[in-house]
């Protein structure tokens, strides 16, 4: 049945070929001497990532909310979509080395960010031993449960920094970049998914009452806040930073004080709240049975 759709590696070595051909066709019209030219590139190959590890966190998800053919082939070829992102983060990678390296006044002055450096940091190694752990040769030097913690945070984390990204480039600097909008909206919605598929294998929908009227209401809420960050942005900013120890805290730990993961978090507290006592008795029928 999944004959019909390209698979595994021919699948990866496809769209690693049109990525590097989209590089290298760019590359051509690149100064190297200007800085402003290689920071246009490692936004350039952002761009190309992003999708990739949006799709592979939505992957799980999409296939059991929505069982299908399609969302089968998806699963099945999960592993090398990572690998994909993890060839386009490599083209960003060379260029974060060659402007660091090149132009280092331009790179500390106008470029580095202690936070930013840290989370870029953790993510490339996060990437790096994501990608190793692919292969059977280093996937077999660690337990299914080391792997999948791995594979779960590193995945989670990759996804955090380009989605709070693009959430500050459309709610705080107003880019109005039509795909500033667009992978920040793509991002939402691949863990929006995820939420809802951990809800369907807690107990599924309330079919009435007043649960269901609790989880579509903070759902309808998460939608709300998630279009409208320009809004409730700088006074949450402003509580969240006014103790001296979270102001410091925001220096250095990637992500604090965590505003762009507020409209998810209320999804995740409706979703939670209106299936906890399912999942619960569930459990319990289990345990005794």
């Amino acid at each position: 049945m999944l004959s019909v759709w390209i698979n595994g590696w021919r699948l990866f070595a496809v769209i690693a070929g049109v990525i590097t051909a989209f590089m290298l066709l760019r590359l051509g019209s690149t100064d190297f001497s200007s800085p402003q030219d290689l920071s246009a590139m490692i936004q350039y190959s952002v761009r190309w990532a992003v999708p990739f590890v949006f799709l592979v966190i939505a992957t799980s998800a999409l296939f059991k909310l929505f069982p299908s053919r399609l969302t089968r082939w998806l699963l099945w070829n999960r592993r090398y979509l990572g690998l994909c992102f993890a060839v386009a983060m490599a083209w960003q990678g060379a260029f974060i080395f060659i402007v660091s390296f090149s132009h280092s006044a331009h790179y500390y002055g106008e470029i580095y960010l202690l936070r930013d450096e840290l989370e870029g940091s953790s993510g490339y190694l996060f990437l790096a031993a994501m990608t190793l752990t692919s292969f059977g040769f280093f996937r077999r030097r660690i337990s299914a449960e080391q792997w999948r913690f791995l594979h779960l945070s590193g995945v989670i984390f990759l996804w955090a920094y380009p989605f709070s990204v693009y959430w500050w480039n459309v709610f705080y600097y107003q880019t109005q970049h039509w795909f500033d909008w667009l992978f920040y909206m793509l991002g939402y919605t691949a863990f929006a998914l995820r939420i809802l598929a951990w809800g369907k294998e807690r107990g599924g929908v309330p079919s009435a009452g007043i649960r269901l009227w609790i989880r579509g209401g903070l759902v309808l809420l998460s939608l709300v806040l998630a279009v409208s960050g320009h809004v409730w942005q700088p006074a949450l900013s402003t509580a969240l930073l006014a103790p001296l120890w979270s102001a410091e805290l925001e220096l250095w730990l990637p992500f604090w004080p965590f505003e762009p993961f507020l409209p998810l978090l209320v999804m995740a507290v409706g979703v939670w709240t209106t299936t906890s006592e399912t999942a619960y008795n569930s459990s319990l029928e289990r345990a005794t049975a």
